[in-house]
């Protein structure tokens, strides 16, 4: 097994704002009980016993993308029976955006980056990042990222999923990871049907691929009831090929531990995906 989307930090080697900040509610809740190192060994522990033997770090914050990656480079070169791939941030409307991507690319775990399009209603209203979708250097940036072999972690929320299709149909060299599913934060019959319906304007764009992550997020006591139709419809419009599994880990460890949430994933992916769930699609999408 691969998991295709997790984090890892040590707060005396990087600076994550998020994680310094005490009492600040976030989308996904209380940060709190994650607001201490989560280091490999930790992760690797819980991820190995569900038979995990290799993983995708995705930026999670950091002052310093550069800083974050370096130190990500730093311990997959110390733990070379663990294979890592790492997605970075890179703000793709800079400038220097050349010089910066040439930075990461010295790394050999970088395949790809993150810049975060939209994480909920709330905090995108104070943050401002759903106006990269009018920037036209955004669109600039993913087409340099796919020109240079670099894959592009889409996070974002229902609301903004056609904008962001009309923009991707300009990229269709650009690998594109859509993170947690396109995040369906209102998990009413009405709002995940109105999340399925628009999803199809990403599914039927070939470039990109759908992860089956963070989905505790916006549901925090789930059942695998509560998933089953998140899943069932990711399955439907991506077909296995292009759906991959991430614990988004450990934010996803507020709601549950590591083998109740990959044992619900099972459960739900028929036996006969489960080899390009788990496995394969991840391991081409990162060449891993």
């Amino acid at each position: 097994m691969i998991d295709a989307h997790h984090h890892l930090w040590d707060l005396s080697a990087v600076h994550y704002p998020w994680l310094m900040a005490k009492g600040v509610e976030r989308f996904f809740g209380d940060p709190s009980p994650i607001q201490r190192n989560y280091l490999l060994d930790e992760f690797r522990a819980d991820a190995a016993a569900q038979g995990v033997s290799a993983s995708v770090h995705i930026q999670v914050g950091a002052e310093d993308g550069l800083a974050e990656a370096t130190w990500v480079q730093s311990v997959a070169d110390a733990t070379p029976d663990w294979p890592m791939a790492q997605v970075v941030f890179c703000d793709l409307t800079a400038p220097d955006l050349d010089a910066q991507l040439d930075t990461f690319q010295a790394l050999s775990t970088v395949k790809g980056v993150r810049q975060i399009v939209g994480r909920a209603p709330g905090e995108d209203a104070v943050t401002g990042t759903n106006d990269l979708l009018n920037n036209p250097a955004f669109l600039d940036g993913l087409r340099e990222a796919g020109r240079r072999g670099l894959s592009f972690d889409l996070q974002l929320i229902p609301e903004l999923i056609e904008k962001t299709a009309r923009v991707l149909e300009q990229a269709p060299d650009t690998k594109v990871a859509l993170c947690h599913a396109g995040s369906p934060h209102d998990r009413s019959p009405q709002g995940l049907a109105d999340w399925a319906s628009k999803l199809r304007n990403l599914s039927a764009l070939p470039q990109v691929t759908c992860k089956l992550s963070g989905l505790g997020m916006f549901q925090h006591n789930w059942t695998v009831d509560d998933f089953r139709p998140i899943i069932d419809t990711c399955l439907e419009q991506f077909g296995p090929d292009r759906c991959m599994f991430g614990s988004n880990f450990p934010v996803d460890s507020l709601y549950s531990d590591y083998a109740t949430l990959v044992q619900a994933h099972r459960a739900i992916v028929p036996q006969e995906m489960h080899k390009a769930v788990f496995h394969d699609t991840a391991a081409a999408f990162y060449a891993l």
